[in-house]
This record gives structure tokens, sequence and C-alpha cells, in this order.
């Protein structure tokens, strides 16, 4: 029997494509071309499963011209690129890496916090520019970080990360909003608090973004959100893009009604508003937050994993649907 067919639609570790040969016959993309709907459509045709970086769409027209396609293995914890209840009625199984990026993606969100709020890359640019002649008393004057009011939307595995090293580690006051309240012991264990999105936006110094992108959280941080903010504030998102409205974002921050912001992800990346581009007091990062060799090693193995174990008859290893019956 011919083995399962399989697209690495981009370029990730060679050893791990080694790996995904010994199993399938595998269709790699070692120069990372950046492939149009219709390309990526076109190459998988005959393709039994597709491993994606989140930056793929897969949806009813994709899928519908690729009948063979069993399986798409996403190399994300996010998976706001897959249509979900497409792939469900089509009978293919997403997956996709969660767990293995949370310290490490809770690390970024912390630092990103303390470079927005220390303003390190503003002053870095200031001194690059050769401006820096003199030392004065409020140059680059910024927040602090200890002692502070976090304010966390979402409160999965990385948002419970990050209030776990700002209630222990900087004795910040910790509280969040989510879609359910968490248990009395992770609420403890994390020195949080349960308050709603308004008051967590009226108080806090700080507001951390981890929340999915879905319909229901496009735009959780628009124009009436940021009015509700302290000047003071400022506002970090590693959620994904389109959970922040940027528009009204960095007209917030050209007129200072926040201090700053931080932001690893945006709509429409890899492309930039433009105006958040031209505002000093903002951090910007291109999507890194789980940029470390050993997890995005650890990433691009759950997703061959998923590969591995599906066509081997044991069902997938961390699905995000429950296909009623899978294509044959």
């Amino acid at each position: 029997m011919s083995q399962p067919r399989i697209l690495v639609a981009r370029a990730i570790f060679p050893d791990i494509v080694d790996r995904l040969r010994e199993h399938f016959d595998v269709e790699a993309n070692p120069d990372d071309v950046i492939w149009t709907p219709a390309e990526l459509a076109a190459r998988l045709a005959d393709k039994d499963g597709v491993l994606t970086t989140g930056s793929q769409r897969i949806d009813a027209a994709l899928l519908a011209a690729a009948p063979r396609l069993k399986i798409c293995a996403n190399m994300a914890v996010g998976y706001n690129n897959f249509d979900v209840d497409a792939m469900t009625a089509a009978g293919v199984q997403g997956t996709n890496t969660p767990d293995v990026l949370t310290e490490t993606t809770a690390d970024f969100g912390f630092a990103l916090l303390m470079a927005t709020a220390r303003r390190m890359t503003e002053s870095e640019h200031y001194l690059r520019a050769g401006k820096w002649t003199k030392w004065s008393y409020d140059m680059f004057a910024g927040s602090d970080i200890h002692g502070s009011t976090l304010g966390i939307i979402g409160m999965g595995r990385i948002g419970q990360g990050i209030a776990k090293r700002g209630a222990h580690g900087f004795g910040m006051k910790v509280v969040y909003h989510n879609r359910s309240r968490l248990s009395a012991e992770l609420e403890a264990e994390c020195k949080a608090s349960y308050v709603s999105k308004e008051e967590l936006l009226r108080t806090a110094d700080h507001v951390m973004l981890v929340v999915p992108y879905t319909a229901a959280s496009h735009h959780t941080i628009g124009a009436s959100e940021l009015a509700l903010m302290k000047p003071t504030a400022t506002l970090i998102n590693i959620a994904r893009g389109g959970i922040v409205d940027d528009a009204a974002l960095a007209l917030a921050l050209r007129e200072r009604r926040i201090a700053a912001a931080g932001l690893d992800v945006f709509e429409g990346e890899p492309n930039v508003h433009p105006d958040l581009l031209t505002v000093p007091n903002v951090v910007l990062t291109p999507h890194i937050a789980s940029a470390t060799v050993p997890t995005r090693r650890a990433m691009a193995n759950l997703a061959a994993d998923n590969l591995i174990v599906f066509f081997g008859g044991q069902g997938a290893l961390t699905p995000v649907n429950k296909p009623a019956s899978a294509r044959v």
C-alpha cells in the first residue's frame, strides 16, 4: 500500500521533515514560498494531510478542491486560520499545538509588558539616532511594573502563566476577565481576582490580552474600551490580530489617551496598520511570542506527531474538532 501523501506548507526544521518522510510521501517547502490560496489548493489536490503554520487558510473552497485531505495539523496553538465548521462538515480533522508553548509565550508576554511600560524601544531609537546628549530627571520616565495592577483578558494556560509571573515575581495585584471564572484553587494559585471587563479596563495599570480569536472576540478592544482605560495605562496584545482595533489604538496612542502599547500580533498581518508605524509609544514585534528554538521544535514535533498518530489509526493527539464521519 502506498504511503499517505503529506504537504508541509511552510519551511520547518529539516530533521522533522525527514522524520515525516519515514512515514509519508512528503512534499516540503524548504524555500518557504508563500503560496496563494489557489496555489495551496492545487498542491493539496492529491494530498491526504497537511502541516500548516497558522498562515494557511483552510476553508470550504479549499476543502472542495482537496478531496483526499483528511487532516490539517496546525503548528500553532491558535487555529483561526481553520474554518472549523467547514472542516467538520467535510470530515477533515484539525489539530493544534497547545501546552508546549505556554511558558515561552508567557515569558514573552511579560517581556513585552516590561519593554512597553519602561519605554525601552522608544529610548533605544533615541539613543541610536544620536540624540542622547545629557541626562534629565524625566527622560523616558515610564511606569512601574512592581506593585501595579495587571489586568488579564483571557485566563487560559498562557494567561495563568503571566498572572503567576506578575503576582509572585513582581508583587502585582492581578485581576482577570474570562468567559468562565477559574476555580477557587486556580485563582489562589495565580493570586488573581475575577472582575468584569469594564472594571478591569478602568482599574488596571497594564492590560494584557491573551484571548483566542473568534468572531465573538473581534475587536475586544476598540475605541469605547480604550476610553475606559487610565491615561497612564499600557495595553499588550500577544493573542491574535483582530482582537484589537488597530486603527482606534493608533489614534489613542497618538492622542496620549493611553500611555503605550506593545503588540506582537496585528490585523491583516504581516501587514501592519500604517498609523501604528508613526507613533513612538508602541513596541512592535513580528508575532514571535513562541519564538525560541526549543519551543518551535516542540511545536513542529507535535504537529508531526498528530499526523503520524492520526494515519496510524489512533486518532489525533490534540484535536480541535470532532468530525462526525472522516473522509475515506
